[in-house]
Parts: structure tokens; C-alpha cells; sequence
């Protein structure tokens, strides 16, 4: 996570030219935390981790407001552009840093498939079923109890993950291609489930066996986790 020397590198975008070491990421210990992390070790960045926490007081200080309004991490810093939102951080490192290792589309179907399952599991999985739990597990000081929707979210997410594991009988990864950002989504909201005691379906449970030996997955673990005491 050092910063070293300068380091040049042209992107698929043509005429953008991007400092590969200019890149600072906030945010540590929670599953969105983790993706941007994560990427940035698949694609073997240089970055400075800023591992502050979800609800720790240090979203609303003045510093990060003027970074974020949003007071939400992960948030993203490289140069002039800043962003946030953890699928949309992870895509745009994925474009301006190519690497084998988590390739881009390449062709507009390409890309349609991988937002496809990318915006499936962000809507489906995420936000509507984990997220909901989420406040409703962790977070009752704030949003209060309320077992018939956690209870709700359970079985729609069974429901989403008899899906994923009748695609996984048949295909290693989400994408015929191969790793993509679609999986690095998706085991994300796999560690997110076990936590809240989810028996995974056995397709999917080898799948995610499978991809969390990656060193850039144990590695990003690592670093999100025990940078900072936050939550999932």
C-alpha cells in the first residue's frame, strides 16, 4: 500500500493518461469496504488506504464532507476524480488499470452481461435483502426491530441464491469468461450472508470456496478487517 515512484499508465480510453500511485481509498471493515480493496489488489495498485468507519463519527467530519456529502464509505480519491458508491468505484479501477487479472468487457455484449449480474446482485441481494437486515440486525438502536421484514428478506434471498446455484451447476464463474467484477460483487454478498447464518446452496458454496483462496481476496480481507473495528 506504499506509495512508490510515479507510475504511467494508458487506459482503453483513448488520450487519458492516468498517475497509477495518485490513488487514496477511504473506508475499511465492512463488505462494501472490502470490494474496492479487493480490486485494487487483483490489479496489483499502489494506494493509500484512509480506513475510517461506517459510524464511528469520522463520515460527518468537515474533511471527508467536502471530500463526500454523501458521508458514506467506500469513497474514492485519484487525482481530480472523486467517487462513491462500491460498484462504481470497482469498475471505473477495472477500466483505467487493465489487467488479466479482472479483465474489462470486451465488446458491448460483454459489458451488458456483467452489469447484468452486477446490477442484479447490487439490487437483489445487496440492497434489498442484506442492507434491510443489516438495520435490522446491527443497527436496531437506530431503525428499531422488525422480524417479519428480516424474515421477508430471508426467504427472497433464498429465493435469488436458488437462481445463482442452478447458473453455478453449470458455469465455474458468473461470466463465461472467466473472475470478473460480477463475482468479486457477489462473494462479497456471500461472506454478508454467512455472517447472518445463511446455509449457502452447495454450488454456490463451491464457488465461493473456490474464489476466496484467490491471495488478492486474502490479502484485501486481510486489510479491510483489521485496519479498523467497523461492521459488515
Amino acid at each position: 500500500m506504499a506509495l512508490q515512484n510515479k507510475k504511467f499508465i494508458t487506459n482503453k480510453f483513448k488520450g487519458t493518461t492516468l498517475i497509477k500511485n495518485k490513488i487514496k481509498i477511504w473506508g475499511a471493515g465492512t463488505v462494501r469496504t472490502l470490494r474496492p480493496i479487493w480490486v485494487a489488489e487483483e490489479l496489483s495498485l499502489d494506494y493509500q488506504l484512509y480506513p475510517i468507519g461506517p459510524r464511528t463519527g469520522e463520515t460527518q467530519t468537515e474533511e471527508f464532507t467536502d471530500l463526500n456529502p454523501k458521508q458514506k464509505i467506500p469513497f474514492l480519491e485519484h487525482g481530480d476524480i472523486k467517487l462513491s458508491e462500491s460498484l462504481t468505484i470497482c469498475r471505473y479501477l477495472q477500466n483505467a488499470f487493465p489487467s488479466p487479472k479482472l479483465p474489462s468487457p470486451k465488446d458491448i455484449v460483454s459489458q451488458a452481461k456483467e452489469d447484468e449480474w452486477c446490477s442484479y446482485i447490487y439490487g437483489e441481494i445487496d440492497e434489498t435483502t442484506l442492507y434491510v437486515m443489516r438495520r435490522h440486525y446491527d443497527l436496531t438502536d437506530i431503525y428499531g426491530e422488525a422480524p417479519i421484514a428480516v424474515e421477508a428478506c430471508r426467504d427472497y434471498l433464498k429465493r435469488q441464491f436458488s437462481v445463482i446455484d442452478k447458473h453455478l451447476k453449470k458455469n465455474e464463474n458468473l461470466l463465461k469468461e472467466g473472475f470478473s467484477l460480477a463475482d468479486v460483487i457477489l462473494v462479497s454478498c456471500l461472506d454478508w450472508a454467512i455472517f447472518y447464518k445463511f446455509k449457502l446452496p452447495g454450488n454456490i458454496m463451491s464457488y465461493r470456496n473456490r474464489i476466496i483462496k484467490r491471495p488478492a481476496y486474502l490479502k484485501a480481507r486481510d486489510i479491510n478487517y483489521n485496519s479498523v473495528k467497523g461492521d459488515s
